[in-house]
C-alpha cells in the first residue's frame, strides 16, 4: 500500500449506509483495491451501541425514539453506547495496520486521542485522557468519544481498522441526544462540546479541515483530499 490517504467528507450521511461503505472499504484495502482512507462526516441523530452493550445505558423507550427522529444501531465496534448527530465531527480512519506500523489496538487508541488533543491544543484547550476510559475529556466532561474495530486482513498479515472517533463541535449535539443515554456508560461525567470551550461558534466543515493536518501529523500519511476540497 503507498502512504496516500484518500480524504472524503460529506456534510451529512445515514448511519447504516457509513456502516456498509466501511464493510466495503475494509475489503477493498486488504484487496489492493483502494487506498488506506479516512471518512469526514456527520450522522443524523443516531444511537449506537458497541460490544460492551448495557441496554439499561438507553433511558428512551422505542416510541420515544421514534418521536424524537432518532435511529438505534446495534454494531461491532468496542465501547458502550453514544450518540451521532448533526454537530458532531465523526471520523471513520480505515487503515492497513501490519508489522511495519508496530501499532496494536490500544497504541491505535492513544495514537487517535492524540490527534483530537493536539488539534484541542492549536485553540489552547486542554485534552486530556482519563486512564480507566478511552476518548478524550476537556476537565471532567467528554468531548471525543472513541471506537474502533480491527478487521483481520485474509491478504496481509494484520488488519484493516474501521469505526473511530465522534467529536463533538456544536453545541445542539449535547442537549439533543445525550440527555437520553448514559454516555459511554459514564454515569459520574457529563459531555462538553468545542463551542463550549470556546465561546464561539466554529462550524463542523471547518475542523473537519483543520482536523486534518494532525491526523497526518500522528500517522504519517500524505493527504489526498477531494477536489471539492
Amino acid at each position: 500500500m503507498s502512504n496516500t490517504l484518500e480524504v472524503s467528507y460529506f456534510p451529512t450521511m445515514d448511519y447504516d449506509q457509513a456502516w456498509n461503505l466501511q464493510k466495503e472499504m475494509v475489503s477493498d484495502i486488504d484487496t489492493g483495491k483502494r487506498q488506506e482512507s479516512l471518512m469526514l462526516l456527520q450522522h443524523p441523530p443516531t444511537y449506537t451501541m458497541g460490544s460492551q452493550r448495557h441496554p439499561e445505558h438507553l433511558l428512551l423507550s422505542e416510541e420515544e425514539l421514534k418521536q424524537r427522529g432518532i435511529t438505534m444501531y446495534q454494531i461491532d465496534r468496542g465501547g458502550d453506547i453514544t450518540y451521532h448527530g448533526p454537530g458532531q465531527l465523526v471520523g471513520y480512519p480505515l487503515l492497513l495496520l501490519d508489522g511495519g506500523k508496530n501499532l496494536d489496538l490500544h497504541g491505535y487508541l492513544r495514537s487517535l486521542e492524540q490527534v483530537i488533543i493536539d488539534y484541542l491544543g492549536s485553540y489552547g484547550i486542554q485534552g486530556t485522557r482519563k486512564p480507566e476510559y478511552t476518548g478524550v475529556w476537556v476537565g471532567d466532561l467528554k468531548i471525543c468519544a472513541i471506537g474502533v474495530k480491527f478487521n483481520k486482513c485474509r491478504h496481509h498479515r494484520g488488519f484493516v481498522t474501521s469505526h473511530g472517533f465522534a467529536l463533538n463541535i456544536k453545541n445542539n449535539v449535547k442537549h439533543e441526544g445525550f440527555a437520553g443515554i448514559v454516555p459511554c456508560g459514564i454515569q459520574q461525567y457529563g459531555v462538553t462540546t468545542l463551542e463550549e470551550c470556546l465561546q464561539k461558534e466554529i462550524e463542523v466543515e471547518e475542523a473537519a479541515r483543520e482536523i486534518l493536518s494532525y491526523f497526518t501529523r500522528v500517522f504519517p500519511y500524505e493527504a489526498e483530499l477531494p477536489s471539492a476540497w
